[in-house]
C-alpha cells in the first residue's frame, strides 16, 4: 500500500498522569489515551466491560413481529428453514439459530446457497425446494436484506419469511416479509448498526427467549467466531460477545472449533482474535468458497470428537487447495495490469478463475495498486464479481450509480460483489471509471500510527505483554500500530520460500528482530545500511519456549527528515518539538552548525531544499534544523526578509550566550528526561 504521509497521535510516554498513577504500564496507559480515554473508570469499562454494554433486542424495528410468529411456529409444529450464507459469517448465523430451534424441538432445515452454481443470497428455486420439504417459515441469516423479488414471490406460494441481516439496504426495495430485522434499515431505533450477521442472529434468539445471559454463555464462540471473520467494529456489545467467545473457546470449547484449532496447528497456543481470524476464519471460509459448505456446518454443529477431527482434516486440505488456486489467479492478474492505465479502478474479466477465490486476489490488488479492484469470473454470457475499495471510496454507492449496467448487486461500502452480463462488461468499466474520476478520495490515504516510538526502552517485554489487555483486536478498536523513524536497516533475510522477510533495524542503541510478511526485498525499495522509517505491530514471538519482543512489519520508507525539519523552522508546534527531543543537539553539534554556516558566507538558504542541504556530514537534518532555531533565539543570527530562519545570517561579532539558557534546549531536555523517568 502506498501512503500519502504517515503521521502518529502521539508519542510513546506522553500518557496521561491519571492512568500512571493507577498502575497502567506507558506503553499500555498511552494506547488507552489513543483510544480517547484518559480516566481510571473508563480505562477499567473498556479493558474490564461486563454485560451492561449489552442493549434490548426489542429495540430492533421489526423484532416484535418476529418473536410471535416464530413463538407461534414453535407452538403450532411448524418446519423452519434457516436459510445462511456461505461466508464465515453466514455459516456461524446458520449453526447458531438452527440449533436453537431444534433445541425448542422444532424441525429445522438449513440451507446454504452453493456459492458457484447459485450465487449469494435467496433465490426462488431454493425456496420451492424448501417449500416442497414442508417448510412454512423460512429465516434468513447475514442475507437477504435485497431480496424484494424472492420474498415476494415466498409469499405468493404461501411461505413467510423473516429476513434477519446487516448488510445495507435500498429503502425503494425493502423485502414484503413477515418481519425485516436490520438495525440499516430506515426508523430502526437499535443503536448498534455495526453487528454482524451472526450478532443478530443472536439477537434474535434473545429476543425470543426474552432474556440474554444464557443465549450469550451458550453461543458466544459462534457468535465470536463470526464477528471476527466479518470485521465488524469490535467495540461495545461486539467486544462484548467476542470477549465471551474467546473466552468459551479457552475453557469449553466446541468439539468442532477445539479441533480445528489442534489441525491448524493454533492448539497449543494462547487464543486471541487474531488467532481465530487467521486460524479458524480461512479454513471455515475455505469450505463456502469451494463449495464444500456441509463440511463446515457438520463442523461445528457436531458433538462428536472423532468426526470433528476428520472433519477438521477435510477443512485444511480446502484451504490448502483455495491457497494454490489464489496464486494462480493472483499471478494471472498481475499479468493483466501491464495493459491497465495507473491511478484508474482495477476491472478485470476471465473464464479461468474459480468463483469463490477472486475475493481474496481483488483485496491484494486494491492495497498494492491503492485503487478499488473488481474481478469478475465469466462463465458464459454471465458474469459474477467481487469488489473492494480503498482510501474510503463507497463500493455501494458506486456499483449503485453504474446499476443500469448489473444485473444485480449488494454489499458494503468496502466489499460488494455483482452480477453482469457479458456484453455490458466494457459500458460498466466506462460508467466505474467515471464515477471514480468524480469520486476518487483526494489523496492516497494516510498511515495514522498510534504511536511514535522515540525511546526504545519501552518496547521491552512487559510493556508489549501489557498491550493484550486491550484485546480483542479488530475493526474498530485495531491492533496497536507504532512507528519509529529514522532506524537504521542492518539486515534482510528472506524466510518462507521467498514470500516473507525478516529484518533485522537498530535505533537508539537498541536492536529489534522484524517480520514482514507478504513482502519480498525486491518490494522494500531499501538496502542494508539505508536510514528508514518502519510502521509495525509489536508482539511477543514464541520459539522452542524461549519469548521476545518481535516487530511485524505494516510499511517500510526510506527516512525523510523534511516533515519534521519544515515543522521546527516555521515555529514548531508542541508535537513537533515532543518529536525533536530525540535529537536535541549538544554543544558540538552547535559547533558543527556555527562553522558551517561561517563556510557558506554567514548566510542560512532562502529556501526550505537549500537549508537542507547546508547541513553538514555527520549532522542529522533534524538536529541541524534545531542548532538553527536555537542560534536565532539566543540573538546569534540575525532574521531573514521572511522574518524567521529561511534567509537569516549569523552576527559574527555577537557576545558570547550560554546555550543552556535556550527555552528550547530546556524544553527538549526536559521531555527526555521525563521519558526516561
Amino acid at each position: 500500500m502506498n501512503y500519502s504521509k504517515w503521521s502518529a497521535a502521539r508519542c510513546c510516554g506522553d500518557a496521561p498522569e491519571a492512568l500512571l498513577a493507577a498502575g497502567y504500564p506507558p506503553l499500555l496507559a498511552s494506547m488507552l489515551a489513543v483510544r480517547g480515554i484518559e480516566t481510571e473508570e473508563r480505562a477499567r469499562e473498556f479493558l474490564d466491560g461486563d454485560s451492561d454494554c449489552l442493549r434490548d433486542p426489542m429495540l430492533f424495528k421489526g423484532m416484535d413481529k418476529a418473536v410471535s410468529r416464530i413463538k407461534s411456529a414453535l407452538g403450532a409444529g411448524e418446519t423452519f428453514a434457516v436459510y445462511g450464507d456461505y461466508d464465515v459469517d453466514g455459516i456461524t448465523a446458520t449453526c447458531l439459530l438452527s440449533d436453537w430451534l431444534r433445541s425448542k424441538g422444532a424441525e429445522c432445515l438449513t440451507y446454504i446457497p452453493d456459492r458457484i452454481a447459485e450465487g449469494y443470497g435467496l433465490n426462488c428455486a431454493a425456496i420451492d425446494k424448501l417449500k416442497a420439504q414442508g417448510v412454512s417459515l423460512i429465516i434468513s441469516v447475514d442475507c437477504g436484506i435485497t431480496a424484494a423479488a424472492e420474498a415476494k414471490y415466498a409469499k405468493e406460494i404461501g411461505v413467510d419469511i423473516i429476513i434477519t441481516d446487516h448488510h445495507e439496504c435500498r429503502e425503494e426495495t425493502l423485502p414484503s416479509a413477515v418481519a425485516v430485522i436490520d438495525a440499516k434499515q430506515p426508523d430502526c431505533p437499535y443503536p448498534n448498526k455495526e453487528l454482524a450477521g451472526v450478532g443478530v442472529a443472536l439477537k434474535l434468539v434473545c429476543a425470543v427467549e426474552g432474556e440474554s445471559a444464557p443465549v450469550i454463555e451458550r453461543y458466544a464462540e459462534l457468535a465470536a467466531v463470526g464477528t471476527l471473520a466479518d470485521v465488524v467494529p469490535l467495540v461495545g456489545e461486539n467486544r462484548y460477545i467476542v470477549r465471551c467467545g474467546i473466552d468459551a473457546m479457552e475453557h469449553r470449547p466446541r468439539p468442532g472449533i477445539a479441533a480445528l484449532l489442534r489441525e491448524s496447528g493454533a492448539g497449543d497456543k494462547r487464543l486471541t482474535a487474531t488467532t481465530i481470524v487467521f486460524s479458524l476464519a480461512p479454513r471455515l471460509n475455505a469450505a463456502g468458497r469451494l463449495g464444500c459448505v456441509p463440511v463446515a456446518l457438520k463442523l461445528l454443529m457436531t458433538k462428536d470428537p472423532a468426526e470433528a477431527s476428520s472433519l477438521a482434516s477435510v477443512l485444511c486440505d480446502l484451504n490448502r487447495r483455495r491457497q494454490m488456486l489464489e496464486t494462480s489467479i493472483w499471478e494471472d492478474a498481475k499479468g493483466m495490469m501491464s495493459r491497465k492505465s495507473p491511478g484508474l479502478p482495477i476491472v478485470l474479466s476471465s473464464e479461468k478463475w474459480h468463483q469463490g477465490v477472486i475475493g481474496i486476489a481483488a483485496s491484494k490488488l486494491a492495497e498494492q495498486y491503492s485503487v478499488p479492484t473488481v474481478m469478475i469470473c465469466l462463465d458464459g454470457e454471465k458474469g459474477k464479481g467481487s469488489c473492494r475499495s480503498c482510501g474510503g471510496f463507497n463500493l455501494f454507492d458506486a456499483l449503485s450509480a453504474c446499476s443500469e449496467y448489473l444485473e444485480s448487486f449488494g454489499g458494503h461500502a468496502l466489499a460488494a460483489g455483482l452480477n453482469i452480463r457479458r456484453e455490458r462488461l466494457d459500458d460498466f468499466c466506462r460508467a466505474f471509471e467515471e464515477y471514480y474520476e468524480k469520486n476518487k478520495p483526494l489523496e492516497l490515504p494516510e498511515l495514522c500510527c498510534d504511536l511514535e516510538i522515540t525511546e526504545p526502552e519501552s518496547l521491552d517485554m512487559e510493556g508489549v505483554e501489557a498491550l493484550s489487555r486491550l484485546e480483542p483486536f479488530g475493526n474498530g478498536n485495531a491492533k496497536p500500530l507504532m512507528c519509529i523513524l529514522g532506524c537504521r536497516l542492518d539486515r534482510i533475510n528472506e524466510i518462507g520460500g521467498g514470500r516473507h522477510l525478516r529484518l533485522g533495524v537498530s535505533y537508539r542503541g537498541k536492536s529489534f528482530e522484524c517480520v514482514f510478511f507478504s513482502h519480498s526485498e525486491r518490494d522494500l525499495n531499501v538496502g542494508v545500511g539505508d536510514c528508514i522509517d518502519i510502521a509495525f505491530t509489536p508482539q511477543i514471538n514464541e520459539f522452542r519456549q524461549n519469548r521476545t519482543v518481535q516487530l511485524q512489519i505494516t510499511a517500510v520508507r526510506r527516512h525523510d527528515p523534511r516533515e519534521l525539519c519544515r515543522s521546527l523552522l516555521s515555529g514548531g508546534d508542541a508535537f513537533a518539538l515532543r518529536r525533536a527531543a530525540v535529537y536535541c543537539p549538544d554543544r558540538s553539534d552547535f559547533v558543527k552548525a556555527w562553522r558551517r554556516l561561517q563556510s557558506l558566507g554567514g548566510t542560512v538558504a532562502e529556501d526550505f531544499e537549500n537549508v537542507l542541504r547546508q547541513c553538514p556530514v555527520g549532522l542529522r537534518p533534524e538536529s541541524f534544523c534545531i542548532c538553527l532555531c536555537v542560534l536565532l533565539e539566543l540573538g546569534l543570527m540575525r532574521r531573514g526578509s521572511s522574518g524567521g530562519i529561511l534567509g537569516a545570517d549569523i552576527i559574527r561579532d555577537s557576545a558570547k550566550v550560554n546555550l543552556e539558557d535556550s527555552r528550547i534546549i530546556k524544553r527538549l531536555r526536559r521531555e527526555n528526561g521525563r521519558r526516561q523517568k
